[in-house]
Order: C-alpha cells, then sequence, then structure tokens
C-alpha cells in the first residue's frame, strides 16, 4: 500500500490535522554517519526513566543514534504526523483502541521475525491479539509494561482488624457488611471523574464476562445485554458500601481519602498508587482481584498492557530499529523502567513485583489474566459517562435500560467496523 492510501486512512480514523513542528521523521542519517532512530513514547510522565534509556543505549552503540520523545498530548502529535506522513520510526503507546486503530490504518509494521517477540509473557500476547479488529497475520506490537486493578486496601488496617481477603463475590460482600459494622468505611469510589466508574467495571467484567466479548458483539453473535447483566448489577451493589454521594468526590478525592484511613478498600489499579503515596508516603497497600465469581477458580485478573513498542511500516532502518527493541528488552533496560514507573514486565522471566501487587502475583505468575474490556470501547462512546448515569439512576428497571442503550450506542458508533467484520466473516464461510 502507497503511503498516499496509507495517509488517507489515517486521517480517515483520526480526524485531526493540527500543526506540529521540531520532531525528525524516520529513515534519517546524522551528519556524523550514525543510523538515527526516533522513538515517540505518549507517556510523559515516563521521561525521566527513558532519558535514561536513552543515554545507555546511546553509550554503548557506536553506530545508532536513539531519540525518544515523550511530549505531551503525544497521541494528538501521533496522529497528526501520521496524516501529514512524517513517521517516527517507532512508537510507544498503550494496548488500547488506539492501537487498535492504527493497525486497521495498516500503519505498522509486521515484527514477528524479531527474536524478542518470542519472549513476552502468553497472556499479553493474547491481549494485544483481540485488539485486532480483523485477524492479521503476524505479530505488530512488543508489549513491554502492563499495569493491574482490582482492590487496594489498607495492609495494616486489614491485619489490625483481622479482615481476611475475600475469594467470591459473597465472601467480599459479607467483607464490607463487616468493615461497615465495626464504623469503617468499607469502599471509597469518587466517581464525580467520569473513568473512575470504568475501574470496578473492568476488574468485574474480565471475571464475568468472555475477554473478546467486544468483538462477538460485532460479529453479530451475541449483544451486551446477554453478557453485561451481571457486571452491571454488581457495579451497581457497590454503592451501598461506598462513600455516600459518591459522585460529588473524584479521582484526587478519593485516593486521599483512601490515604488518610477514610475507608479500607478503594477500587482501583494501581497506576493510582503514586497519588495515593502523595499523600501518604509510609501507608501499607496491597491488593487483590476482584472477586468477581462464587468460584475462586473462575475470578480473572484485571491487567492490560500500559505500554508496548510499534515499529513504523515506513521506517527506512528495519535492521537499526530492531536492535534498539532487543535493547529495550533487556532485563537491565525493563528494570530501569519498572524502577522508575512500576508495573508488571510483559517480557517472561524473574522481575522484581511492586510490593503493592503482591497479592496479585498468584494470578500474574499463572497467567490467569485479561485485558480492560474499555480498551475495546471507541472514545466517542463516553461508556464511562453512561456508567455514571446508570448509577445515578434509582428506577427499577435502570438495568435494563443501561444495557439497551449500551446496545445501540455501539451499534451507532461502530457502524462502519461491525460491518467490515461482518463482510470478513461472510468471506471466511
Amino acid at each position: 500500500m502507497s503511503k498516499r492510501k496509507i495517509a488517507k486512512k489515517a486521517a480517515a480514523a483520526f480526524g485531526l490535522a493540527l500543526c506540529v513542528a521540531g520532531l525528525t521523521g524516520c529513515g534519517q542519517t546524522s551528519s556524523d554517519g550514525k543510523i538515527e532512530v526516533e522513538l515517540v513514547s505518549y507517556k510523559p510522565e515516563a521521561v525521566s526513566a527513558m532519558e535514561k534509556i536513552e543515554a545507555r543505549f546511546n553509550e554503548t552503540h557506536d553506530d545508532i543514534h536513539l531519540t525518544i520523545n515523550s511530549p505531551n498530548e503525544a497521541m494528538t502529535i501521533l496522529k497528526t504526523r501520521f496524516i501529514r506522513e512524517n513517521y517516527p520510526d517507532i512508537v510507544g503507546i498503550g494496548g488500547d483502541i488506539n492501537y487498535s486503530n492504527f493497525l486497521d490504518a495498516e500503519l505498522f509494521m509486521d515484527i514477528s521475525d524479531l527474536d524478542a517477540a518470542a519472549d513476552v509473557k502468553p497472556a499479553y500476547a493474547t491481549m494485544v491479539k483481540e485488539l485486532e479488529f480483523i485477524p492479521q497475520d503476524g505479530v505488530y506490537a512488543l508489549p513491554y509494561v502492563a499495569n493491574a486493578a482490582g482492590v487496594l486496601y489498607n495492609k495494616d488496617m486489614f491485619e489490625e482488624h483481622g479482615w481476611e481477603i475475600p475469594e467470591t463475590w459473597s465472601e467480599f460482600t459479607a467483607l464490607c457488611e463487616q468493615i461497615e459494622s465495626e464504623g469503617i468505611q468499607p469502599l471509597y469510589l469518587g466517581y464525580k471523574d467520569t473513568w473512575t466508574c470504568l475501574a470496578p467495571w473492568n476488574a468485574l467484567a474480565v471475571g464475568l464476562t468472555p475477554s473478546d466479548t467486544c468483538a462477538q458483539v460485532n460479529q453479530g453473535t451475541t449483544t451486551f445485554t446477554d453478557n453485561y447483566r451481571e457486571v452491571a448489577e454488581k457495579t451497581e451493589a457497590l454503592l451501598q458500601y461506598a462513600e455516600p454521594n459518591p459522585y460529588a468526590y473524584g479521582y484526587n478525592d478519593a485516593c486521599t481519602a483512601f490515604a488518610r484511613g477514610e475507608s479500607a478498600m478503594y477500587t482501583i489499579g494501581n497506576y493510582a498508587i503514586p497519588q495515593i503515596k502523595s499523600v501518604n508516603p509510609d501507608m501499607n497497600i496491597d491488593s487483590f482481584t476482584f472477586p468477581a465469581n462464587e468460584a475462586e477458580e473462575d475470578n480473572v485478573l484485571n491487567s492490560g498492557v500500559d505500554l508496548q513498542f510499534c515499529v513504523m511500516k515506513e521506517t527506512k532502518n528495519k535492521e537499526a530499529v530492531y536492535e534498539v527493541l532487543r535493547f529495550l528488552y533487556e532485563d537491565e533496560t525493563i528494570n530501569i523502567y519498572l524502577e522508575d514507573q512500576g508495573g508488571i514486565a510483559c517480557k517472561e522471566g524473574d522481575f522484581e513485583l511492586p510490593a503493592e501487587l503482591e497479592g496479585m502475583r498468584v494470578y500474574i505468575e499463572a497467567d490467569r489474566m485479561t485485558d480492560y474490556q474499555d480498551h475495546h470501547y471507541p472514545s466517542e462512546m463516553s461508556v464511562d459517562a453512561m456508567i455514571q448515569t446508570f448509577l445515578l439512576n434509582e428506577d427499577a428497571d435502570a438495568v435494563d435500560t443501561f444495557l439497551a442503550r449500551f446496545d445501540s450506542d455501539w451499534t451507532r458508533y461502530n457502524r462502519d467496523l461491525i460491518w467490515k467484520v461482518q463482510q470478513y466473516q461472510n468471506k471466511k464461510q
């Protein structure tokens, strides 16, 4: 496919046209004869780690110069650069709907011949494959670091009161009632910021629905009404154990309240830990997988790829780019990132797990992990706001209304994709 066709597909997918300057394109050679490789990462909060990685690479390579850019609004910049055919060599992005759109626009190179790709933990390799709208032959992303979401808890408070970690939904609700009976708030939710509504939603959904629910809906073989009823009901049930009027408090409020011991648990991911510890650096935090089911063996950890590397199809220096990827996937390099940002290494190996995720270790080591459902949701659908609206609805038919809207809005915002998927399915038959 020509660069012009690729650019047109990207423009159709992203609908952006902003002026961005100051970043080099791919395939450049510096004045001293070194091959220039540019990596654009979407995580500005990790700029310190990326600077260390860049410096270490350039100190150890004489023929390649690596530049890592971690700009604010990186996704907007990347989309604009793709439209303008000003491609970096490598992009560092999350395993979410943006990756799906970029891959569908045929922007990424198949890296299945990269030896490092064989070292990815199977669960994370599966998550990335399930992000493909249409099944693709090959490998198009190198998962790097993941995060996990479930329930954070105040470990000292649990030990002081002798509370047991629940393994089933019934045990979880019984624990909440026990905590409440002792005059302590069981949960903090902080639903004023609508995106926080997705945290317990995702953590429950991975244990209650198939990981490919969205793909099945696109294929026309099921509906969200058939799959999401229990997820909706249990998300709603959490309200009775939360702070009064959780819609009056945002993410920062919830982090602060949990850090100050105002609740025993917080239904959020490990990404909230730095914010919590900025309030209470000495807080003893641990976590557990959300026990969504009545049988422990049916529970699944909600984990997703927070950062992965993809090679642009238009790169002119595949060998140099592969050398960069091999370096990034060295244990020592991964540890530089983990020491700065925390998280879970997507590579097989003996990597240190943050103490706050110790309670999830069994699931991580057993590969009992499934991606966030919202990584498959189009941003235009605003599912987080839909969930908040549903939770505010006190009518008897609130669940039915919510599920019906989920199905109708999904069709509305995914009409072209559904047609494309079903055309593909028809050709296979």
